[in-house]
């Protein structure tokens, strides 16, 4: 894995939480309209200058990495590392399908046009360590479902559901399971644990 280190200030604090479907990835309302939604806020006790690193759209889940540290939060975002998702799609995916998603395909980022960087795509049996949602998906009286395990270095906007969108088999459930070496194997659902860094 990549290895962009950059020394972390003691005096910062650094946290992951498994974000639960149904909340936002941010602290304070941006927008009237977002009155009534869930902030991160709620699901522990975090310094004033506590930001997230990234972020994972409402209805998605899991890993989310928080600090106080700005140098921290930019390696992160900004320095290719592994960002590791399992996702299960609409139907049952086929081979062409992977092999699309793994050469990459264009999808449109804020009305641009944007081809997305080769990277890995396999199918996986359903996990049996994920916890339940908040909001629960169709079950397979609608149809069958399908999952791939997804590994990408980019982080664009929505990024995964476009993908598998674009072949044709829409993301149902999108789990951050990894970021470069830490995940979300010692979490539960909504848990927060305080870490001594993001290496």
């Amino acid at each position: 894995m990549p290895n962009n280190s950059i020394p972390e200030e003691n005096n910062h604090r650094y946290f992951k939480i498994y974000k639960p479907d149904g909340y936002l990835s941010q602290f304070i309302y941006n927008q009237k309209q977002r009155q009534k939604k869930k902030l991160l806020g709620e699901l522990g006790d975090f310094p004033d200058e506590t930001m997230a690193v990234g972020r994972l759209d409402e209805p998605s889940e899991g890993l989310l990495l928080l600090t106080t540290d700005g140098k921290a939060s930019y390696r992160i975002t900004s320095t290719g590392l592994e960002k590791e998702y399992h996702v299960q799609v609409d139907g049952l995916i086929t081979d062409e399908a992977i092999r699309n998603l793994q050469k990459g395909v264009e999808i449109s980022i804020y009305g641009k046009p944007y081809q997305t960087k080769s990277c890995v795509v396999e199918k996986i049996s359903t996990p049996t360590y994920l916890p339940e949602r908040n909001k629960r998906i169709r079950d397979e009286r609608h149809g069958p479902t399908s999952w791939i395990k997804v590994i990408i270095t980019e982080g664009k906007y929505r990024q995964v559901r476009k993908m598998t969108a674009k072949v044709n088999f829409p993301t149902l459930r999108l789990v951050r399971y990894r970021i470069d070496n830490i995940n979300i194997d010692d979490l539960d659902k909504a848990e927060v644990k305080e870490i001594s860094s993001f290496r």
